[in-house]
């Protein structure tokens, strides 16, 4: 388990409470609170001190966009100098944070000379790009680059999760798509790089008994994205093809479903429970989400 200490002001422990009052726990001695999520459990003291633990540490930092100042997730930079300009093939995943819709792992391989171009395209860190931005400017990524995208739609990652967890999937999948686009390729690329979500170790353990694995020349890191422009991409078209997912499911199902996992993702998952039960749920939801327990409780005071 990985843990990293940061220091937020009030306004800032305020904010990420309400974001995530879905997940509040027993509040220990001198916190604030305690919000468990899938991956992390976060304590939030009184004294500003925030304690974020689990395997998913460096996600939430990343997608939070914070920093730690004890954590093993912020380690010095490994990448050689020069990285930025290399031929390389990145790999990052959209959807883990989801309660509803697919889990898309997509990796690309940006070569040297493709670079500048992909910056006139406007590729970038996918976070600050609008829904219609990712779209638009995936469907020029998937002209421009060779990529291959995998898609883990929420029945089938139910069924793999009753085995696996969330962190094995990705790395599963992140070989799977990396072993793929390297056989597309004339040349192997430069080096391999991962938005890191787990540390090395622990990625190459859920490996184990794999008959072929991605191992040379393989970096991790987080925030790849900014390490990479071929990160950025991978992440671009990751993100395109989980909002087209939601929407297959939104379309099939008849219903709106929410990306991320709060408050709302709850009711509607009790609307979807009471209509058509756990079955229907399981084809749009990741059920092992704390989410579907507090929908399965909203479901049944309705209809006392």
């Amino acid at each position: 388990m990985s843990q990293a200490v940061i220091k937020l002001t009030n306004q800032q422990i305020e904010a990420m409470g309400e974001k995530y009052k879905a997940y509040k726990a027993k509040t220990p001695p001198y916190a604030h609170y305690q919000l468990k999520l899938p991956d992390v459990t976060i304590t939030a003291y009184q004294s500003g001190k925030t304690v974020i633990q689990g395997l998913g540490v460096d996600a939430f930092l990343q997608t939070e966009n914070l920093s730690a100042s004890e954590s093993e997730a912020t380690k010095k930079s490994s990448l050689p100098k020069g990285f930025s300009t290399w031929s390389v093939m990145g790999s990052d995943e959209v959807g883990n944070g989801s309660y509803f819709g697919p889990l898309t792992v997509c990796s690309a391989y940006v070569s040297s000379d493709k670079i500048d171009l992909l910056k006139e395209l406007g590729v970038k860190d996918s976070k600050a790009l609008s829904d219609k931005q990712i779209r638009d400017i995936a469907q020029l990524i998937k002209v421009t680059i060779p990529y291959k995208l995998l898609v883990l739609w929420p029945e089938k990652y139910n069924s793999v999760q009753q085995t696996k967890n969330a962190h094995e999937m990705k790395v599963l999948l992140h070989n799977q798509a990396l072993q793929l686009l390297t056989k597309q390729l004339d040349k192997q690329p430069q080096a391999y790089l991962i938005d890191q979500f787990c540390k090395p170790e622990t990625y190459f353990r859920y490996l184990k008994g794999q008959e072929s694995i991605i191992r040379d020349n393989l970096y991790f890191e987080t925030k790849g994205e900014g390490k990479h422009i071929a990160v950025a991409a991978a992440s671009i078209i990751a993100r395109a093809a989980f909002l087209d997912g939601l929407e297959t499911l939104e379309k099939k199902y008849g219903t709106r479903l929410p990306s991320g996992a709060n408050a709302v993702s709850d009711q509607v998952a009790a609307k979807i429970l009471k209509q058509g039960g756990m079955e229907t749920l399981g084809k749009v939801a990741k059920l092992h989400f704390a989410n579907t327990k507090k929908a399965q409780q909203l479901a049944s005071k309705s209809l006392m």
